[in-house]
């Protein structure tokens, strides 16, 4: 229990500080980024702030076995108030893995092998009582944090029950409930057992207010509300749009320390001089399409002879999600058709594809400065932030290849080349255009792209959900 009710609260499945143990049983800590942390540093130090989220691994439920009733070491957080929940093992498998990334993922992102799965059987129903437990572990978390009246913002799909039960425990607060993915249009979102789309819409209409990423996605969650629960938004929900922009600010200094130009260097040597770029940086998610990216680059060199030894795909496919075995399928896929590729049109002096698979984020900024084309094609994205991040630190201005599922496509698509992410011979036909645009067009785009791209960046995008709650 806080001895102080604090005024603001966000919750998440990750929070802002991560933990191992070491050989000798000491603890270490390691701070992340992101648009949340951004955010909520920009309310100020005088107003009374916490962040809850959960133990992801065995380091953090040591922190908080050890931490003052579950409130984490402010010098591990940055001097934000932090508690973290050490929900059952089991429990936050089955809720996590088991529903939100294997479920509610795959729905919003329209993922299925429809004659496949899903399959929504007796097991999916017990892991659905795990996500249940893991939302009331939350719920209850805020509850006993929160201040009369506080506003509390909700994150993402792993908490889409929270809001309603936090709501019956503590109807005087302000909750907030904000969705990262996209949404899925009524007809996919009802592969969902009835009771369970049900479960879920209501859940988040337990918030005073549910906001997206674009207003695609909120249309098609009042559309599944009309649809599966009936004409109108019956709790009076407020539905919003706030659109995660790029951190110029911080992005543009980072790409210019030492480690980065040190990695650039490297980069172009691997590419070899006089070479143009094509670059792609993801974590390998089945969303971000990296292997028709990887094949529509094959036809580009097939269609156009004219492009080979003269540029180098430089694709970076972050590992994601390798304990489920999907994932690690689809890792080896990509390294298989990278591999292809390289042995099929490969000479001595040139590598076709440069594929990188550990996570090095001054490597990603590295590439991102001196791309000459990048290649965001996702099936599916609440957002994509890359696509934001490349046009704000090319040194030179890039020529943006997106996918018209992007979320980002509401924002950036005047100045982009757009494609359908299944069309394979559409995308080699755009990357040609983009290889093919002149400097001063492909710089003039990029400083268009990198405007856009910033017009939300993260503080004002939290400070704006936030405001609008409280008003």
């Amino acid at each position: 229990m806080a001895t102080q009710g604090a005024e603001v609260l966000v919750a998440s499945n990750r929070g802002p500080v991560s933990y191992t143990v070491g050989p000798d049983g000491e603890l270490g800590s390691r701070r992340g980024g992101g648009g949340l942390v951004s955010g909520l540093s920009a309310i100020g130090p005088d107003t009374d702030a916490v962040w809850v989220c959960a133990a992801l691994g065995d380091g953090d439920r040591e922190a908080v076995r050890r931490a003052d009733g579950g409130l984490l070491p402010a010098e591990d957080t940055g001097g934000q108030r932090v508690r973290m929940l050490d929900i059952d093992a089991d429990v936050y498998a089955d809720a996590y893995n088991g529903i939100a990334n294997s479920a509610l993922w795959f729905v919003h992102h329209m993922m299925y092998q429809t004659p496949l799965e899903p399959v929504f059987d007796a097991e999916f129903r017990r892991q659905w009582d795990a996500y249940r437990a893991y939302n009331q572990a939350f719920a209850e978390a805020l509850a006993e944090e929160a201040g009369q009246g506080a506003a509390v913002l909700i994150q993402d799909y792993h908490l889409a029950l929270a809001p309603r039960m936090l709501r019956k425990l503590r109807p005087d607060l302000r909750i907030g409930h904000f969705s990262h993915t996209p949404w899925a249009p009524p007809d996919y979102f009802r592969v969902l057992p009835d009771d369970i789309a049900a479960e879920l819409l209501t859940g988040i209409l337990g918030a005073d207010r549910a906001a997206f990423l674009t207003r695609r996605w909120a249309d098609a969650f009042t559309d599944c509300c009309h649809a599966i629960l009936g004409p109108g938004i019956p709790s009076g929900t407020e539905i919003g749009v706030h659109g995660l922009g790029a951190d110029a600010e911080f992005l543009r200094e980072r790409a210019h320390r030492a480690d980065v130009d040190e990695r650039m260097a490297v980069l172009r040597e691997q590419i070899g001089e006089g070479r143009r770029s094509i670059v792609r940086v993801d974590r390998t998610e089945l969303s971000k399409n990296i292997v028709r990216g990887l094949l529509a680059y094959r036809r580009l060199l097939a269609d156009h002879p004219e492009w080979r030894e003269r540029v180098v795909h430089v694709a970076f496919a972050y590992p994601s999600r390798q304990d489920l075995a999907l994932y690690r399928s689809y890792m080896d896929e990509v390294r298989r058709v990278a591999d292809e590729i390289n042995s099929e049109y490969g000479t001595e002096g040139w590598t076709p594809v440069l594929l990188h698979l550990d996570d090095d984020f001054a490597r990603s900024l590295a590439a991102y400065r001196l791309a000459d084309v990048a290649l965001v094609n996702p099936i599916r994205d609440g957002m994509n932030l890359v696509a934001k991040e490349v046009p704000v630190v090319s040194d030179e201005g890039v020529a943006l290849v997106l996918s018209r599922e992007a979320g980002a496509y509401e924002e950036l698509s005047e100045h982009a080349i757009t494609v359908n992410p299944y069309d394979v011979v559409g995308t080699a036909e755009a990357l040609h255009e983009a290889l093919t645009l002149p400097d001063p067009t492909r710089a003039e785009r990029s400083k268009h792209l990198a405007a856009a791209a910033t017009a939300l960046p993260p503080t004002k995008w939290f400070l704006d959900q936030l405001n609008a709650l409280r008003g």
